[in-house]
C-alpha cells in the first residue's frame, strides 16, 4: 500500500487529526520526524513545526536545528524552536538525562499547543518504535497494559505514524529524495532502548523473520482484549475492601481503579496483597497517597504540608486559601450560653496566654482533652476517634504561648482552659470555611 495511504488510513480508523486543525509536529531533523511532517503536509494538514535543542550533543545539535530551520522555511512551515539546559535540569530534578529531556520536550509541547491554539501535538513514533516499547516493557516487568504498547492518542500526544515501518520511512524519504539528519547516539548502546533496537530485535528478526510483525499482532489483539476487560471491569468508587474481594479478580479490578492516579504495576500489586492485612500501610505515586483504613482504600491527591500561623490577638486570620479563623474575646453575660459547635471552641480566656498558634498536629503532642481526668497523646486520641492516616495529617491544633494544646480544630477543646462558673471573659474561636 502508498506510504501516504498507510498513514491516511491509520489516522482516519483511529480519528487522530480533524482536517480543519492545527496541528504541532515534534521535529528533530532524524528520518521519523521528518517524513511525519512532509507526510502531515502532503496529506493536506495545516502544521507548524517545533524544535528542540537540549544542548547535549554540541556542534551534532546546532546542526540539526539548522537543518529543520531550513527545511521548514523551504517548505514554508512555521518553525518553533526552544533550547533546554537539559542536565541542568536533571541534575536539580534527580532525574536522569533521558528523563529530563523528555519532561521538557513534553512540557514545553503542552505550553505551546496552548499558546498557538494547536488541538495537539504529533511526535513520530512508527511500528519499530512500538516493538521496542513492547520489549522494553517486558524486560522491565509488566502487565497487560504495558504489552499493548503506545497508543495512536495519549492525551494531546498524537502518533500518525504506528502504521508504518522504519523501513518504509526511509524508503519514501529516498523516493522523495529528501535528505535527513543521523543521531549519532542512537547507533550507541548506551541506554537500553538502544541496546534493544541494536541487539535484540535484530536477533529476534533472525530466530523468526516475522518476529517484529507478531509482536505487533499480538500488541493490537491485546488492546482489543484489554477493551473487553475493562469494559467488565468497572472501577470501583467508593473501593471497600469487602466489595474488592468479592470480584474475580480484585488484583485487575484496583489497577482499572487505581491507573489514573499514578501508581505503578508493583504498588497495585501490593495494595491487593494487603487487602486483608492490618491497616494503615500507605503508598505514594507521583500525584497521589494510598491507605488501607477500616475496610476501605482510601486515595487522595498528595498535598504540601499544612503551615502553622500565629494569632497574636483577636481578629480573623486566614490560614489557607479555603480555611479561616476567627478569634474573639467578650465578657461573660449572664444569659451566656454554650456553642456546641464542633466548628466553635469556646474557652476562659484568662486561661490562655497570646499569642496563639495554628499549627497541624507534631509527633508526641499530649492533650487534656475537655471532661477528662489527665491528658493523652494526642496520637491515641486519634487513633480512638478512628482517623485515617490522612485525616491525621490534616488535623490542626490551636496551642496557646505556653505551647498548651487549647483545641483539637473541629474535634474538642482542652479541659485546661474550660469555661467554669467563676470565668468572667471569654475566649472564642472559630474555624470558618470559605467558597474559593
Amino acid at each position: 500500500m502508498d506510504f501516504l495511504r498507510k498513514i491516511a488510513d491509520f489516522i482516519e480508523r483511529h480519528q487522530l487529526l480533524r482536517p480543519d486543525g492545527l496541528y504541532l509536529v515534534g521535529l528533530s531533523g532524524g528520518a521519523d520526524s521528518v517524513a511525519l511532517l512532509l507526510a502531515l503536509r502532503s496529506l493536506g494538514y495545516q502544521v507548524e513545526a517545533v524544535h528542540c535543542n537540549f544542548r547535549l550533543r554540541g556542534a551534532e545539535a546546532d546542526r540539526d536545528e539548522q537543518f529543520c530551520r531550513e527545511l521548514c522555511a523551504r517548505e514554508d512551515v512555521p518553525f518553533h524552536v526552544v533550547h533546554f539546559d537539559t542536565r541542568a535540569y536533571a541534575a536539580l530534578h534527580h532525574v536522569s538525562v533521558e528523563m529530563a529531556a523528555r519532561d521538557l520536550r513534553y512540557g514545553y509541547f503542552r505550553q505551546l499547543c496552548h499558546d498557538i491554539g494547536a488541538a495537539a501535538v504529533c511526535v513520530a513514533h512508527h511500528a519499530d518504535d512500538q516493538v521496542e516499547t513492547i520489549l522494553m516493557h517486558l524486560i522491565r516487568g509488566t502487565g497487560l497494559h504495558g504489552l499493548t504498547g503506545m497508543s495512536p492518542r495519549n492525551g494531546q500526544v498524537l502518533r500518525p505514524l504506528l502504521g508504518v515501518t522504519r523501513h518504509d520511512i526511509e524508503q519514501w524519504l529516498a523516493q522523495c529524495r529528501q535528505p535527513f539528519v543521523t543521531d549519532s547516539t542512537n547507533l550507541i548502546d548506551d541506554v537500553v532502548r538502544n541496546k534493544v533496537r541494536l541487539h535484540v530485535v535484530p536477533l529476534l528478526n533472525d530466530i523468526n523473520p516475522s518476529a517484529t510483525d507478531n509482536i505487533l499482532k499480538m500488541s493490537q489483539h491485546l488492546v482489543e482484549a484489554e477493551k473487553v476487560i475493562t469494559a467488565a471491569v468497572r472501577p470501583m468508587q467508593p473501593l471497600v475492601v469487602d466489595e474488592l474481594l468479592r470480584q474475580p479478580s480484585p488484583l485487575y479490578t484496583l489497577y482499572v481503579s487505581l491507573k489514573d492516579y499514578g501508581f505503578n504495576a508493583s504498588q497495585i500489586e501490593q495494595v491487593a496483597q494487603s487487602l486483608t492485612g492490618p491497616s494503615g500501610r500507605e503508598w505514594r505515586s507521583a500525584t497521589h497517597q494510598l491507605v488501607i483504613h477500616r475496610g476501605r482504600v482510601l486515595v487522595e491527591p498528595l498535598q504540601a504540608p499544612l503551615p502553622a500561623l500565629v494569632l497574636p490577638e483577636p481578629g480573623v486570620y486566614v490560614y489557607t486559601d479555603a480555611v479561616r479563623f476567627r478569634v474573639q474575646k467578650f465578657d461573660k453575660t449572664a444569659d451566656f450560653t454554650i456553642d456546641k459547635s464542633r466548628e466553635v471552641a469556646l474557652l476562659d480566656a484568662s486561661k490562655v496566654a497570646f499569642p496563639l498558634q495554628v499549627r497541624p498536629v507534631q509527633a508526641g503532642d499530649r492533650f487534656h482533652p475537655l471532661g477528662m481526668r489527665g491528658s493523652k497523646l494526642l496520637s491515641d486520641y486519634m487513633t480512638d476517634r478512628k482517623m485515617s492516616l490522612f485525616t491525621k495529617r490534616r488535623q490542626l491544633v490551636v496551642t496557646d504561648a505556653r505551647g498548651t494544646i487549647v483545641w483539637v480544630v473541629n474535634e474538642r477543646p482542652s479541659e485546661l482552659a474550660k469555661v467554669t462558673s467563676s470565668t468572667k471573659q471569654l475566649l472564642k474561636l472559630t474555624f470558618l470555611m470559605h467558597n474559593l
